[in-house]
């Protein structure tokens, strides 16, 4: 009798927990967050964890997202391309997210963009990038080259000359940003005195600094990205390199580098975005207040940062639209949405899953801050293939 209670027992005691965590799974969705947090990107990508767990946090303290919390799975991409797609498989496959915030270089974004496709999975994807590309299965969140790029080319040559030297790291990204830029400064009459990249990670930055001091471009347009960065402005700086002689255009670059290179060493030079911490607004605001808070009151913010936030809150708007965590039904949700985030109203294009953006265009102060020079009067259309520019024909 003893041992047909105990059998009793202990399987209504097993019963109950497969009770009990099936009730718990059903009161939450689990969604991913890959970056890197280790290697020559961690200084970029890990702040964009602490912008995704910040949305996450809030959203959870307002009763989460239909009726669920959020649980969020955070994997390390190591800035290895490789790393981003076995832990992109990961997260769809073992943990069944319902979809990925990450990625930051265009390497680790296109390793990704493999996996979502065959696994119809979705990434939001919170960065500025070289364009000519279009998938069902990401959702764009940062500037297109005719959002970044082109503007601040055109910026350079009507206020600094007509001779630029570019610099990049020796990826997609920049290498197919220089073919952009080549293009363009070619139709504006312009020339490219010499093209530069460095790997990943590179800090023999010396060479380029006394070629650019060699050459006297009337500026230099970056494409440098991760820790290079570090080395680069340090040395440049060293070098007694003036900025109003020689300005520098960076576009991976943001407040929350600067202030790891130290604003000393990037004072004067130039930045190209869709959003700046010190604009105005009083959303803005208090979305800086809400992560100093959180994170640090010297922290700074930048738009890729402020992307990666506001990524958590259009999924959030779309699933709650569709009434589904579906890929397809929230794909579907994200057409034409609009949606108030710190950097102003934005809408996602129904065609290509990019967003209308602003311009904008900085130089950066000794405080790390960043002073803006000028802005689009209107929300720019996301054109990826750049296809009203007859220059960008072919590319």
């Amino acid at each position: 009798m003893k041992k047909v209670q105990k059998f009793l027992f202990i399987n209504f005691a097993l019963v109950f927990f497969i009770f009990l965590s099936c009730s718990n799974e059903s009161k939450v969705v689990k969604v991913g967050i890959l970056h890197s947090q280790s290697g020559t990107m961690e200084m970029s990508e890990r702040p964009l964890i602490q912008a995704d767990l910040l949305a996450i946090e809030e959203i959870n303290n307002a009763g989460g997202v239909l009726g669920k919390k959020i649980v969020p799975i955070v994997e390390d991409g190591a800035s290895d391309p490789d790393t981003f797609a076995v832990k992109a498989k990961k997260l769809l496959t073992e943990d069944k997210v319902a979809c990925i915030f990450g990625c930051w270089t265009s390497a680790s974004r296109k390793a990704v963009k493999i996996v979502v496709e065959e696994e119809f999975g979705l990434l939001w994807y919170p960065l500025q990038y070289e364009g000519m590309e279009s998938s069902p299965n990401i959702m764009y969140l940062g500037a297109t080259p005719n959002q970044q790029i082109v503007p601040a080319v055109e910026y350079c040559v009507k206020n600094f000359g007509k001779n630029a030297y570019l610099i990049g790291s020796d990826y997609v990204f920049p290498q197919t940003a220089n073919k952009i830029i080549k293009a363009q400064l070619k139709s504006l009459g312009a020339n490219v005195v010499q093209e530069t990249y460095k790997t990943l990670g590179c800090t023999n930055c010396l060479p380029a600094i006394e070629e650019i001091k060699a050459m006297k471009p009337d500026f230099v347009l970056s494409t440098l990205n991760g820790s290079t960065n570090i080395k680069f402005f340090q040395l440049l700086h060293e070098s007694g390199l003036d900025p109003k002689e020689i300005p520098i255009m960076s576009f991976s670059i943001s407040e929350a580098e600067v202030e790891a290179i130290g604003p000393e060493n990037m004072a004067g030079h130039y930045l190209s975005w869709n959003y700046f911490s010190s604009m105005d607004t009083p959303e803005n605001l208090d979305f800086i207040r809400r992560y100093r808070k959180k994170y640090g009151d010297e922290k700074m913010v930048g738009a890729p940062l402020e992307a990666a936030y506001s990524s958590v809150f259009m999924w959030k708007q779309a699933v709650e639209s569709a009434e589904s965590f579906d890929v397809e039904a929230v794909r579907i949700a994200c057409k034409n949405m609009e949606i108030k985030i710190p950097e102003g109203l934005v809408t996602m294009d129904g065609n290509n899953q990019h967003t209308y953006k602003k311009i904008r265009l900085g130089k950066i102060k000794a405080d790390g801050m960043i002073e803006q020079v000028w802005e689009s009067e209107t929300y720019v259309r996301p054109d990826p293939y750049l296809s009203v520019y007859a220059w960008a024909r072919g590319l």
